[in-house]
């Protein structure tokens, strides 16, 4: 069996690839561009890939592929209905990066909430606390978490994780989410959520029906105190809709890890913002902490192993 790794190089250069060897003639590509992919899944057997996005226009030419592992929760870049027509299994990875999203989630509410990075830069910067005179400085004016809202939108494992979090620091929690969950405090709307949250966290994948699910209509309803964390999807927010409430302070701030294209696009929104005390923009690495990364790998292992004894494990095909 012939495996193919097509951008090893996104799961970060740590990582021990030789599991895979076991399973058959394996061969990681750093990277692949547009141009090199169907050149170099011709022959394979399973494709493992991260970004990469397989289509017909890269598929067509394959003689034996018969399993594409997503080296993800979302497989948004993978053609399901070439891959049903043409019996070509598709797999994901659930659950395993559950702890690190949320925990980057967070870190970013809490740095926000908390004004951190004005506070890093009053010590840092130009000396002023150094030559303040005072023991300590309290602007801008921060608040406890415990006792605001905090309103995920999206109950998978991430939703509930970030959930059990806020309610761990004294935030009400509410949720959106389409299938209402009466453990949880669910609102009927996005638009509730967004009117009576102080802190907004978005934790669903990108479908037809979550694209821009966060835009103007949403944004209007906001507190101007208002903290929107997106480590989802780029797509799911309007990029443009949230750049200009920043610039306007119709809202408190902002943390993105996800963008609608990746890497950040020059023509992105949001570069007119990057330097601005009240966002905080990181690579789209919230899943990727080590031991995340680790179990991965361990369950794209054991999708191709189900492969080769006959089962269906994590597939997302039809």
């Amino acid at each position: 069996m012939k495996i193919v790794m097509l951008d090893a190089k996104t799961l970060g250069d740590d990582l021990d690839l030789s599991l895979f060897k076991k399973l058959g003639d394996f061969t990681a590509y750093p990277m692949t561009e547009d141009y090199q992919v169907k050149y170099r899944i011709q022959n394979a057997d399973v494709i493992i890939t991260n970004k990469i996005k397989l289509n017909r226009e890269n598929l067509h030419d394959t003689k034996n592929l018969r399993l594409i592992c997503v080296t993800a929760t979302g497989y948004d870049n993978v053609d399901l209905n070439y891959c049903w027509r043409h019996e070509i299994g598709v797999c994901n990875v659930k659950g395993y990066s559950t702890d690190s999203v949320a925990q980057v989630t967070v870190s970013m509410a809490l740095s926000l909430v908390t004004h951190l990075r004005e506070y890093d830069n009053y010590v840092k910067k130009d000396y002023q606390y150094l030559h303040s005179g005072l023991q300590n400085h309290l602007e801008p004016v921060f608040h406890e978490i415990s006792g605001m809202t905090w309103g995920v939108v999206g109950l998978g494992n991430i939703g509930k994780k970030v959930l059990s979090i806020a309610n761990a620091l004294g935030a009400e929690g509410i949720a959106y989410t389409r299938t209402r969950n009466p453990i949880y405090n669910c609102v009927p709307s996005v638009n509730e959520l967004c009117r009576r949250a102080d802190i907004i966290s978005i934790h669903v994948p990108l479908t037809d029906k979550t694209y821009k699910m966060i835009g103007s209509e949403q944004i209007a309803l906001m507190k101007k105190t208002a903290v929107v964390i997106n480590t989802a999807r780029g797509a799911v927010v309007d990029e443009r809709a949230l750049t200009d409430a920043v610039i306007e302070k119709r809202i408190g701030g902002i943390g993105i890890d996800v963008y609608t294209e990746e890497p950040i696009h020059p023509m992105s929104p949001y570069n007119s913002i990057l330097d601005l005390d009240n966002v905080i923009f990181t690579p789209h690495m919230a899943w990727g902490a080590y031991e995340s990364r680790v179990r991965c790998m361990k369950e794209i292992y054991k999708n191709i192993q189900a492969f080769q004894l006959g089962q269906k494990r994590n597939r997302v095909d039809k």
